[in-house]
């Protein structure tokens, strides 16, 4: 079984490229799945008590090829407070 996948994009300032890079490679496997509703990229900016905050990328178990090509590791389900989504669908987080 798949599990969830977080790839830390680092300080949010300087994100912004691999950001969109990302959102590419994801949009074209998705469109190519026929837009399944299990498929989605999630994001957070996280300080963690630091000064800066970091951008984390959060890719749903049916996205883990694609999370495994850009080096995402796994980790738990993410919690929902703070979680945006990226790119995919908007229902995935409840599946």
């Amino acid at each position: 079984m798949h599990s969830w996948r977080m790839k830390n994009l680092g300080d949010a300032m300087l994100a912004a490229e691999d950001l969109e890079d990302i959102r590419a490679l994801f949009q074209r496997a998705y469109d190519q799945a026929g837009s399944p509703e299990d498929m989605a990229i999630y994001v957070r900016h996280e300080a963690e008590g630091r000064l800066h905050c970091e951008v984390k990328l959060y890719f749903t178990p049916a996205t883990s090829e694609l999370a495994e090509a850009v080096g995402a590791r796994c980790c738990p389900s993410p919690y929902s407070e703070g979680l945006g989504l990226l790119v995919g669908s908007d229902t995935a987080l409840v599946r």
